[in-house]
């Protein structure tokens, strides 16, 4: 049974308004659907602040930031309220020791008491936190005495040097303040159940009301993509260190009547200069997410040439079934073949760069509308509706079980 008419507290990973689609956010809309939520979002610190001009994200925010605000926005969606937190300390540079906890616990009071008020002023004297992989405010949780049920949804491995200065200790605070541990790929699952017998597995999905879009006939090719001399073999995402570059490389050269194009934010200090400068390989700015479907109509093929290593072993990439959403035939290394149980047959994983280029030619002179047929089935049992469902089911039985409700 999902939960219904509960008050729902969310800490978010991302902002609200954030221009590419979030977990949390997801989250947050799916459980509105029957329930109050307020979705909390991430923090703006004081280098935020001073950092700020008239036409960014945070002038809306400047009014909630002072002493006496409750910091409350609407959302568009009728029972989803955005909470807007207080500036905080920016603590992030300092190294891990006493200093840095005793900042960062100030820092958590600040958040906690804005939740605490709200809930107060509002007379809710029962909720459900989930804190959606914002670990970096471990203690907040255990500042919520009306919190009756304490949840950590865990969706990737903690990857970046600024979330490993402090993010591995503070990740295992956060888990020992919780009740349960939900994670979005098994090897996440297995890692964080040896830390809470109450770890529970819940994949990554999509959204098929955005995907389904590249179905329409209507629907013409991205600019980005469409003056790409064809065919095309694309990628859309974040263009940094998980890229297996070196493969791509070999498949670049080896295939010069492809294109290759990678649209995305781009972490430069990861692209090897030898792939950026072949002439079938192409570079595009990243589009807002309501733009993916005109950009993967774009590609021939779609792809998710990430590395085989520990960091990627972790990552259940909801691309995967964006791109299965969109018709497109997918081509993937074999980073993690947990993927195997969801995708079945309808993705080729790939071992190295001659089974990348194998998998390429077959798509482009076998694909039929029977293998797209399968490709849009597997997307339609991987939806963020069906994932949310058992979400809400899982946190629902808990929360009854704690609170003695039957």
């Amino acid at each position: 049974m999902e939960l219904r008419d509960k008050v729902i507290v969310i800490l978010g990973a991302t902002r609200f308004d954030w221009k590419f689609e979030s977990t949390s956010y997801h989250t947050a809309k799916y459980l509105a659907e029957g329930n109050e939520v307020y979705y909390v979002d991430f923090p703006y610190t004081l280098k935020d602040y001073f950092k700020k001009n008239e036409g960014s994200e945070i002038a809306l925010r400047l009014p909630h930031f002072k002493k006496g605000a409750n910091g409350i926005l609407d959302s568009g969606f009728p029972r989803l309220k955005i909470l807007i937190l207080p500036l905080l300390l920016s603590i992030n540079f300092l190294p891990e020791g006493r200093i840095y906890r005793r900042l960062l616990l100030w820092n958590e009071r600040r958040i906690s008491d804005r939740i605490n008020r709200i809930m107060a002023e509002r007379g809710i004297s029962d909720f459900i936190f989930i804190n959606s992989f914002n670990f970096h405010y471990p203690g907040v949780s255990a500042m919520l005495p009306r919190a009756a049920l304490k949840v950590y949804h865990c969706v990737d491995p903690i990857i970046t040097d600024y979330d490993q200065r402090h993010g591995f200790l503070s990740e295992d605070l956060l888990i020992n303040n919780s009740d349960l541990v939900i994670c979005t790929s098994k090897a996440l699952y297995r890692e964080k159940m040896k830390k809470k017998t109450h770890t529970f597995f819940i994949p990554n999905a999509a959204d098929l009301t955005v995907s389904s879009r590249a179905l329409d006939p209507g629907l013409l090719p991205h600019p980005f993509v469409s003056d790409i001399p064809r065919p095309v073999i694309g990628y859309l995402g974040a263009i940094e260190r998980r890229i297996d570059f070196d493969m791509l490389i070999q498949v670049a050269i080896g295939n010069p009547d492809k294109s290759f194009v990678l649209v995305g934010p781009t972490a430069k200090e990861f692209v090897p200069s030898e792939f950026e400068d072949l002439n079938n390989v192409y570079f595009r700015e990243s589009v807002p997410y309501d733009q993916m479907p005109a950009v993967v109509k774009g590609f021939d093929i779609a792809m998710v040439p990430f590395k085989k290593d520990e960091v990627s072993a972790t990552i259940f990439p909801l691309k995967l079934f964006e791109y299965l959403g969109t018709g497109r035939p997918v081509i993937s290394t074999d980073f993690n073949m947990d993927l195997l149980e969801f995708t079945f047959d309808s993705v080729r994983y790939c071992h190295n760069a001659g089974d990348f280029s194998d998998a390429i030619s077959f798509y482009l002179k076998n694909d039929s509308q029977e293998a797209k047929a399968n490709r849009l089935s597997i997307a339609a049992d991987n939806t963020w509706s069906r994932r949310l469902s058992e979400m809400s089911s899982l946190i629902s039985g808990f929360y009854h079980e704690k609170t003695g409700q039957n």
